[in-house]
């Protein structure tokens, strides 16, 4: 396994907006314990409709690594990516 490369992937990825590979970063950084950089890359994630990364900065709120606002904030921009994703949906299909 090579972890050093596998992360360089993600992190090029995310930089190309990949959900899933900004939602790894997250993992890595909250397994080293660094919770601010984690949230930081769940946050990202979250705001563009990834549940899994909100689901993450929930339980980083209840551990007390997330403060109730930037919680507010990843289901604002959640809750905005999934309802422009609907939006984009309905006028393909019309």
């Amino acid at each position: 396994e090579d972890k050093p490369r596998g992360i360089h992937h993600w992190q090029r990825a995310a930089m190309k907006g990949d959900v899933d590979s900004r939602n790894k970063l997250g993992d890595v950084e909250y397994d080293n314990g660094n919770y601010q950089i984690a949230l930081q890359h769940y946050m990202i994630s979250a705001k563009l409709g990834y549940e899994k990364s909100l689901n993450y900065i929930k339980e980083m709120f209840k551990e007390g690594h997330a403060t109730k606002a930037q919680y507010a904030e990843a289901l604002l921009g959640y809750r905005d990516a999934v309802e422009e994703m609907k939006s984009l949906q309905r006028e393909e299909a019309k």
